[in-house]
């Protein structure tokens, strides 16, 4: 009778043990199966390529058309570039400067053929003596037009107007303003 007493304590404390076990191995396989679902490829979404000091010249007949220059350039997967330290474009005709826009932030949207500068956006027609002054700007290459819809002061040597709103050709030569706020004279 002992040793069957002896071989159920054996028996006892085997499945004990087991059972103790058992939520360990439960806990092991369900951590195993989670890191499986939660291990997947991360996709990279971040420039291709990295340019510094980058000058673009476009050119007509061999005559210079725009020059677009930036610190930084950043060639993305999907065609899109962006300026992130800032852009500077000139507008030439017969080989002279017309018109420079900067600004402290760029991107070309490549879907849309569009540019867009953001941040302390400046143009000057360097023809007219008149800039522009806005937070955001866009410029439509093939359409040779610029345009925003926030707040804009342009300034001249006689007067300074303000809006919100403006469309103009690409060369500030010419402008609407969507929303007129108001105007003041310079000099008399």
């Amino acid at each position: 009778m002992v040793n069957q007493v002896l071989a159920l304590l054996k028996e006892y404390t085997r499945m004990k043990a087991a059972m103790a076990c058992l939520p360990l191995v439960a806990m092991f396989s369900w951590s195993c199966q989670k890191a499986d679902e939660v291990v997947r490829p991360i996709e990279y979404k971040g420039p291709t390529s990295e340019t510094y000091n980058q000058v673009t010249i476009y050119s007509d007949s061999a005559k210079t058309k725009l020059k677009l220059s930036a610190p930084v350039e950043q060639q993305l997967q999907n065609g899109d570039i962006l300026y992130p330290k800032g852009m500077y474009i000139t507008f030439y005709e017969e080989e002279k400067p017309t018109t420079i826009i900067t600004a402290k932030y760029g991107k070309y949207d490549k879907a849309k053929d569009q540019y867009f500068a953001r941040n302390d956006v400046v143009v000057r027609n360097v023809v007219k003596e008149e800039q522009l002054n806005t937070e955001e700007l866009f410029w439509e290459r093939q359409k040779q037009s610029i345009f925003t819809d926030k707040f804009v002061r342009i300034t001249s040597k006689e007067e300074v107007v303000t809006g919100v709103g403006l469309t103009a050709k690409q060369d500030f030569s010419d402008y609407t303003l969507k929303q007129f706020s108001g105007s003041f004279v310079l000099k008399q």
